[in-house]
């Protein structure tokens, strides 16, 4: 039977990411007993928002890594196993409702950026037919040295944990960490053993709900896609630029010609995240002045006027 595995969504570590990510790492380093604001110094998160914040530039979960990292130097494999295909959202859904763990190692690989991963894996299939194996290869070489190794530790003991979950018994994974480089291989006949399936599992579902996360993020990258995630973080201050400006380590004026040189300004990034995030938050049901509220507007009259603006409706209908 032929065989092939996706290139990986993503090829670079620095998309924005759930911050369910760094939610983990806050959770494992206070069950260690240690103590959260120190995590969090650089990063421009408090604890009091993390459970309101969903998403977090790379750049800021990797400030929380750097302080784990160095609290708990030795603790990068240990992190990784307290990973499940559950940790990761949509993208985990959308592997525990594949059918075999073939379907459920491509979409891993199409919507690595939808994972918290820093270290992308490269995977491909080695060896004569009936014989085949899985090999996938994690470089961290393009990593800051300080985290290089830590990350490496985690990211690849979480691949290895989740894929072993995945089915009963395991795959006969061998995992070699060598320097700044890990390998993962197992037979590539494992690949169509069934999963597990939920009642109800629908993968094509769970596999549109993956797109219709991931395109939007991919659709804007560099500069502008972190500008997005701080001004969604800081939209109930109402998002001020000189904050955002900060966070990012330039100023207003250099923010103002790194957006211009794609072809955006701030306000109309301002509006573009509003915008997304009113269509989300009404979607389910929030009420209105809530959304107006998470949106930086003071009353429910300004969100009227910009919710015909944006879709020539009130925000009322779109309920």
């Amino acid at each position: 039977m032929s065989r092939t595995l996706p290139p990986p969504g993503a090829t670079a570590w620095d998309f924005p990411r759930s911050a369910a990510g760094v939610r983990h790492l806050v959770g494992y380093a206070e069950r260690a007993g240690l103590p959260v604001a120190p995590l969090l110094v650089g990063s421009g998160l408090r604890a009091e928002d993390l459970d309101r914040v969903q998403v977090v530039t790379a750049a800021q979960e990797l400030r929380v890594v750097r302080a784990l990292a160095r609290l708990l130097p030795d603790s990068g494999a240990d992190v990784g196993r307290r990973y499940t295909a559950a940790s990761f959202g949509v993208m985990g859904w959308a592997m525990r409702a594949s059918a075999t763990l073939g379907e459920a190692v491509g979409i891993a690989l199409s919507f690595i950026d939808l994972s918290f991963a820093f270290v992308i894996p490269q995977a491909r299939l080695e060896g004569e037919p009936g014989e085949e194996r899985v090999v996938a290869e994690l470089d961290a070489t393009a990593l800051p040295r300080d985290v290089r190794r830590w990350l490496l530790e985690r990211d690849a003991t979480a691949v290895a944990t989740v894929l072993t979950s995945l089915v009963p018994g395991g795959v006969g994974l061998v995992q070699v960490v060598e320097g700044d480089r890990a390998t993962l291989t197992f037979p590539a006949r494992e690949l169509d053993r069934p999963l597990v399936r939920e009642r109800g599992a629908d993968h094509a579902a769970a596999e549109a709900a993956c797109q219709a996360l991931a395109l939007p993020r991919r659709e804007r990258t560099g500069v502008v896609a972190d500008v997005r995630v701080l001004v969604a973080q800081r939209l109930r201050d109402g998002a001020p630029m000189a904050e955002v400006a900060a966070a990012l380590g330039v100023t207003e004026r250099t923010l103002r010609r790194r957006l211009a040189a794609e072809g955006t300004g701030y306000r109309a990034l301002v509006e573009e995240v509003r915008s997304g995030l009113a269509a989300e938050l009404l979607a389910v049901g929030l009420p209105v002045a809530d959304v107006a509220a998470r949106l930086g507007y003071a009353e429910t009259a300004p969100l009227t006027r910009a919710h015909r603006r944006w879709t020539g409706r009130p925000p009322s209908a779109a309920r």
